[in-house]
C-alpha cells in the first residue's frame, strides 16, 4: 500500500516538475522572442507595425549609404512620413552578417542590404527574422527567401558601357563584341563579384549556366588571345580618363557612370543573346533593437514610392507593376532589352563554380595578356 502511495507521489512530483519545466521553456521562448525583435509583431497588421515603429523612433541600417541606389531619398521619407531618425554604417555584405552575429547580446543594427548570394548565408547563420510585406506576391520567386528572411529590393544586369567617341559601332550583343576591334575591360575576375558575373553572363549567352562556366571562359580566352582584353580596373576614374573603350558592368553602375561623365558620349546596352540578373536584398536583424521600424522600412522600400526612389539611383525595381515617372524611367534602359537576361538558378551551385574561376582565369585568360 505504501509502495503504491509512494509511486503515486513520485508520479505526481514528476508531473509537477514537467509542468514547471514547460512553463519555464515557454517563458524562455517568449524572452528570446522579445530579444530577437519578434515579440508581438508576427501577427501585427501593417497599421500596428507602423504605430509601434513610430514608438521605436529610429531605424539603424548597415550597408545602405545615401549615395548607393539613392537610399538618401528613402531615409528622408522614413523621417518625414513616420518620424524615424536614421543612421548608417557602410560595409560589405559579409561584414553586415558578421555584425548581426557578433552583436546579438547588444545589437545596434536593425536592417542591412546584401548581395543576393549572401541572403542564404544570413539565414544559415541564424541572424535574420522574416517579414514578407504586403507586396510578397509581386516579388519573383528567385528574388525572395521562402519565409521572407530576405527579399530583393532592386536588381542589376550585366551590361556593356561603350565610349562612343572611341568606338564607332557600340556593341549590342556578344557577337558584336567578338567581331569588334576595340579593347574591353571586364575587371578583376580573380576576386571581384561583378567581374565574375560578367563571365557568367557570357556563359549564359552561349548555352552555359551557373554550373557550366566553360562557354564564358572560352569567350574571354579568345578575346585575350587576340589582344583585346585590358587588365585595367573597371572604375569610374579609368573610364573618365577616356582610355577605356568598352567596359562590362552592372547596368546601374554603367548608367550612373554614363550620366556622371557625359550622357551623350557613352552607350549602355544589355547583350541581346543573354545576360545575368542579380540583386540586393534586405535582411532584418533577428536581434534588431527597432524591429518594427526595420519591417516598416522593408515595406516602404517595396512600395511604389520606395521603388521609384531606387530607380532614381539607376537601380531597376524588383516589382514590375510599379509605374515610374517619365523622368525616372528615362534614367533606365527599356524593359525590352532585358528579355534574355536570366537570374542565377541555384546560388549554392554558383558559389562552388565561382571558386574555380580564379584559377581558370589565370590559366586560360591572363596568360595571354601583355
Amino acid at each position: 500500500m505504501k509502495k503504491g502511495i509512494k509511486n503515486q507521489l513520485s508520479i505526481g512530483l514528476m508531473l509537477s516538475l514537467l509542468v514547471l519545466l514547460l512553463a519555464a521553456c515557454g517563458n524562455s521562448a517568449k524572452a528570446d522572442e522579445s530579444t530577437n525583435g519578434n515579440a508581438g509583431t508576427k501577427e501585427l497588421s501593417l497599421t500596428e507595425i507602423e504605430s509601434k515603429a513610430k514608438e521605436e523612433g529610429s531605424v539603424i541600417s548597415v550597408g545602405m549609404p545615401d549615395s548607393w541606389a539613392n537610399w538618401k531619398d528613402t531615409w528622408s521619407d522614413m523621417s518625414s512620413k513616420y518620424g524615424l531618425t536614421h543612421s548608417d554604417t557602410d560595409m560589405s555584405s559579409a561584414e553586415e552578417i558578421a555584425k548581426f552575429e557578433a552583436e546579438k547580446d547588444k545589437p545596434t543594427a536593425d536592417i542591412g542590404d546584401v548581395g543576393i548570394a549572401f541572403g542564404s548565408v544570413a539565414v544559415e547563420k541564424g541572424v535574420t527574422q522574416p517579414y514578407k510585406t504586403t507586396y510578397w506576391d509581386e516579388i519573383p520567386d528567385w528574388a525572395k527567401d521562402k519565409d521572407g528572411n530576405w527579399i530583393v529590393g532592386y536588381q542589376g544586369t550585366i551590361s556593356f558601357l561603350t565610349n562612343t567617341k572611341l568606338v564607332t559601332n557600340s556593341p549590342k550583343s556578344w557577337e558584336d563584341m567578338k567581331n569588334g576591334n576595340y579593347k574591353i575591360i571586364v575587371g578583376d575576375v580573380t576576386k571581384a563579384a561583378q567581374a565574375q558575373m560578367a563571365v557568367l553572363a557570357a556563359a549564359i549567352a552561349f548555352g552555359g549556366d551557373e554550373s557550366n562556366i566553360e562557354p564564358g571562359i572560352a569567350f574571354f580566352e579568345d578575346l585575350a588571345k587576340k589582344g583585346r582584353l585590358s587588365n585595367a580596373e573597371a572604375s569610374l576614374a579609368n573610364i573618365e580618363k577616356g582610355e577605356v573603350e568598352v567596359t562590362l558592368l552592372w547596368d546601374f553602375n554603367a548608367l550612373n557612370y554614363r550620366d556622371q561623365i557625359n550622357k551623350d558620349g557613352f552607350a549602355v546596352a544589355i547583350p541581346k543573346e543573354g545576360s545575368v540578373v542579380s540583386g540586393y536584398a534586405t535582411i532584418i536583424n533577428k536581434y534588431a533593437p527597432h524591429p518594427n521600424a526595420a519591417k516598416l522600412t522593408r515595406q516602404y522600400i517595396l512600395s511604389d514610392e520606395g521603388q521609384i526612389n531606387l530607380a532614381k539611383g539607376y537601380a531597376r525595381p524588383i516589382r514590375d507593376s510599379v509605374k515610374l515617372p517619365d523622368d525616372v524611367a528615362a534614367k533606365l534602359l527599356p524593359k525590352e532589352e532585358y528579355v534574355n537576361a536570366k537570374p542565377v538558378g541555384d546560388y549554392k551551385v554558383w558559389e562552388e563554380t565561382a571558386k574555380t574561376i580564379p584559377q581558370l582565369w589565370q590559366e586560360r585568360v591572363l596568360v595571354h595578356l601583355n
